[in-house]
C-alpha cells in the first residue's frame, strides 16, 4: 500500500529494549470531496509510522516534509483514561520516498547509497500522482 502525506512532527528514534532502533513519525493525509448538498468537505487522516531498517534518516525526515511511503497497514485498539474506546492506524513502512528540492534530494540520495536500504528522494521536478 502506498500513502502520501506530510510529516506531522520531526521523526523520533526509539531504542528497544533488544538494542534494534526504530523510527517514528506521524503522516496526514488529505482527501476532499463534495457531498450530496454540494459542499466540499475536506478528510484529513493520521497514519503513525514505523520504519525499522535505518535510524540514520531521522534527520531527514521533518515537519512539513511531503513523503510517499510504501509498506502495509495494521490497526490497534484501546481504552483510554475516561473508560472510552479508541482505535489508530499504524503504517509499517518498508520505502520512503521524499518530495522535495534538488539540494535536500542530494542530501537523501547520498544517505540513502551509503545506508544501501530503500529510502530514495524525488527531485523536485518529479510528477507527484495527484
Amino acid at each position: 500500500m502506498n500513502i502520501i502525506g506530510r510529516l506531522t512532527k520531526n521523526a523520533e528514534v526509539r531504542t528497544l529494549s533488544n538494542e534494534k532502533q526504530v523510527v517514528n513519525f506521524s503522516v496526514a493525509t488529505n482527501e476532499s470531496y463534495k457531498n450530496k448538498q454540494g459542499e466540499r468537505i475536506e478528510q484529513t487522516t493520521y497514519f503513525d509510522c514505523a520504519y525499522w531498517i535505518s535510524a540514520n534518516v531521522a534527520s531527514l525526515l521533518t515537519k512539513g516534509t511531503l513523503v510517499e511511503l510504501t509498506g502495509r497497514i495494521s490497526t490497534r485498539a484501546w481504552i483510554g483514561k475516561n473508560g472510552e474506546a479508541h482505535s489508530g492506524l499504524n503504517f509499517h513502512t518498508s520505502q520512503i520516498k521524499l518530495h522535495g528540492g534538488s539540494k535536500r534530494a542530494e542530501t537523501i540520495q547520498a544517505t540513502a547509497q551509503a545506508e544501501n536500504n530503500s529510502f530514495t528522494a524525488q527531485g523536485a521536478d518529479d510528477d507527484l500522482p495527484f
